[in-house]
């Protein structure tokens, strides 16, 4: 159960894997953080010697191309991100650093699986400061050809609508909406795994993608079935990890949100680039801030105990 209090980890947790892009080895540390703190990556193991802070936030996203990537090339990045911010988001966490030394984030299983695991490992505690929400005012949509992503108002929680429709007959079309809640996100979403058809494998690796892709951390979609010999965990675990992703980039807006997210066909430019839309007008969103809690709520639950709303002057 979550407060409305900011959260952070009891204590720091480790993981190791490599990139699922780059093939390299990759550590992380998760540490907690202080209240207001937000979500950050300290980018070490540069040439220069010298680490990079880079905020979370979708202001600092520089490439959208099958990962999610913060920061800049030159200076310091961090790809694939969106798998960590979702298990955040997912179960409400709001303060962490998260140091990392080089660019790229372990895949680890392909979900986000691991990194709950890990967080559960190590628990969560308050930060001692009332935590605040995006409240979603006005309906904002972007649409790219068929594809289209928006945020409408609802009276209280979060709430996503994704559904996907591929031509390849394995995939196909379908459809997940579900509140989110930290119980919901464990059960349905944390274990959904990243997925590529294999007709498209050459083409990543000369353009430098998927170099550490395997059935290990991918599920292999041919032509007529799954290549991976323990097929699916979930029957529709396609869109549970475009739901997955989802999550993850609108993590992004900097502080959870309490609207409605729908999208059809998206991805990860459709869902940084809606929260772009979101915050190019004051009057799309406000920002309200949590009573003192005098029970525990779920995220779905929030909405019942709001303080005074302000205008995000500082996003």
């Amino acid at each position: 159960m979550l407060t409305n209090q900011q959260t952070t980890l009891k204590a720091p947790a480790t993981l190791r894997g490599i990139g699922v892009h780059s093939g390299n080895p990759a550590e992380i540390t998760l540490h907690p953080a202080p209240a207001n703190h937000g979500i950050a990556f300290l980018r070490t193991g540069m040439p220069n010697g010298n680490d990079r802070l880079i905020k979370a936030h979708h202001a600092c996203v520089s490439a959208t191309e099958l990962c999610t990537v913060i920061g800049d090339v030159q200076t310091g990045a961090v790809a694939t991100i969106e798998h960590l911010m979702s298990a955040l988001y997912g179960l409400g966490i709001d303060n962490v650093l998260v140091e990392i030394d080089g660019p790229e984030m372990p895949i680890l299983d392909g979900s986000a699986r691991p990194f709950v695991q890990a967080i559960d490992g190590v628990g969560l505690t308050t930060c001692g400061a009332p935590r605040r929400w995006i409240k979603i005012l006005r309906p904002v949509r972007i649409e790219a050809d068929r594809a289209f992503a928006e945020l409408r108002p609802i009276d209280r929680g979060f709430r996503l609508d994704v559904e996907i429709d591929f031509e390849n007959p394995v995939i196909g079309r379908s459809r997940k909406a579900m509140d989110l809640t930290p119980s919901a996100y464990r059960r349905e979403i944390a274990g959904a795994r990243t997925f590529g058809m294999m007709r498209d494998v050459e083409r990543y690796w000369k353009a430098g993608f998927a170099l550490g892709a395997s059935l290990e951390n991918t599920v292999a979609v041919g032509e007529t079935a799954v290549v991976n010999p323990e097929g699916l965990r979930y029957a529709d675990e396609f869109v549970r990890h475009k739901f997955l992703d989802a999550v993850g980039d609108l993590a992004l807006a900097g502080l959870p949100i309490q609207g409605a997210y729908r999208s059809y066909c998206g991805g990860h430019r459709m869902n940084v680039g809606v929260l772009t839309a979101l915050f190019a007008d004051r009057a799309n969103y406000t920002i309200v801030e949590a009573a003192t809690p005098r029970r525990e709520t779920t995220l779905a639950e929030f909405g019942s105990s709001l303080g005074l709303a302000a205008f995000a002057s500082d996003l």
